[in-house]
């Protein structure tokens, strides 16, 4: 029974070590400035269900993301990789009903084409890594182009937007007891990411790669073989976004998701889990998309240039990775 008090505790303190709960204090601070600043258009329901709703693509971004940084990898692909993923569902779909009154089987086929190229796409990447041993920057650099490249191909460079009505009307648009479609996935994938990374086999044989990758094949984890599962999930979860970004906006987005991989990237630092691997937080992450998110809808409804967002956000990045080192500096003292 003191066992399960002391749990949570233990989970509030290991937050606490990965800065989770400061991140948390920022953007709490962040979104009190300003509701005082401009109570009647930034603190409405409204506008914290759009942040929210405009956040959960990339929420499942940066979900993908904590895994393979957990293990001290890199993966720069993702934006791409949901950029192609909405290509394919979309082209799935139209040839096999090109009519906007589309049926849910051909609407079910192209998701699952969506969703199997981002499998594709993050197989191909753990493969190389683990396999090919070739560092993960590289890698998923060079995927990055080849997925963004062949979507441009496959569309000629134009966007396609004939998506089936249906699609867009439920988990583009619609809600499940008045709260947004793509909210209520997302939340379901952060719970089952969040019980993956830290009650799961899974999550500690990803953890323990991070921490040290020789201890953990000494022990008896076959590392390369998990390295390809993380870079899979990575990319199975980008392709879930490519489509659900494609039931959003009722288009193929070739330009606009380009940045994605960067903020997922940054959503993750933020959010505690450390680039050198073994220690990260599915939560701190979600939290970590929200800071950039809270800082455009705040710097918009104030008329404040943009461009200050982006000064914004890097710099507390750089606070995060700083603060990251220093943990590590005192951990090995």
């Amino acid at each position: 029974m003191n066992g399960i008090r002391a749990l949570p505790a233990r989970q509030f303190a290991r937050l606490r070590g990965q800065n989770t709960v400061w991140t948390f204090l920022v953007l709490l601070a962040l979104v009190l400035v300003f509701s005082i600043l401009r109570p009647n258009a930034f603190a409405t329901v409204f506008e914290l269900r759009s942040i929210t709703t405009e956040s959960a693509i990339l929420v499942l971004l940066a979900v993908g993301q904590t895994f393979v940084i957990v293990t001290a990898g890199i993966d720069l692909s993702v934006g791409s990789v949901l950029i192609f993923s909405g290509v394919v569902a979309v082209k799935t779909m139209n040839a096999l009903d090109s009519g906007p009154h589309a049926g849910w089987g051909v609407i079910a086929a192209g998701a699952a084409a969506g969703v199997a190229a981002g499998l594709g796409w993050g197989t191909l990447n753990g493969l190389l890594i683990a396999k090919a041993k070739v560092p993960p920057l590289i890698v998923t650099l060079g995927t990055l182009g080849m997925a963004l490249g062949t979507a441009q191909i496959l569309t000629h460079g134009v966007d396609t937007g004939n998506v089936p009505t249906a699609l867009a009307d439920s988990l583009g648009s619609g809600t499940l007891f008045g709260v947004p479609w793509l909210i209520v996935i997302a939340v379901l994938v952060v719970a089952a990411a969040t019980a993956g990374l830290g009650l799961t086999r899974f999550g500690r044989y990803t953890l323990a790669i991070g921490s040290n990758v020789e201890a953990a094949q000494r022990v008896g984890i076959r590392v390369d073989r998990h390295l390809v599962k993380v870079y899979a999930l990575s990319g199975l979860l980008a392709g879930l976004a490519g489509v659900l970004n494609l039931a959003h906006f009722s288009s193929t987005t070739l330009t606009s998701g380009t940045q994605d991989n960067l903020t997922a990237i940054a959503a993750v630092v933020l959010g505690g889990t450390s680039l050198f691997g073994g220690s990260g937080s599915v939560i701190g992450s979600v939290i970590g998309v929200f800071i950039p998110a809270v800082l455009q809808s705040g710097f918009t409804i104030l008329q404040v240039q943009s461009f200050w967002q982006t000064v914004a956000v890097g710099g507390v990045l750089v606070v995060a990775v700083w603060s990251d080192q220093l943990r590590r500096r005192r951990r090995q003292r």
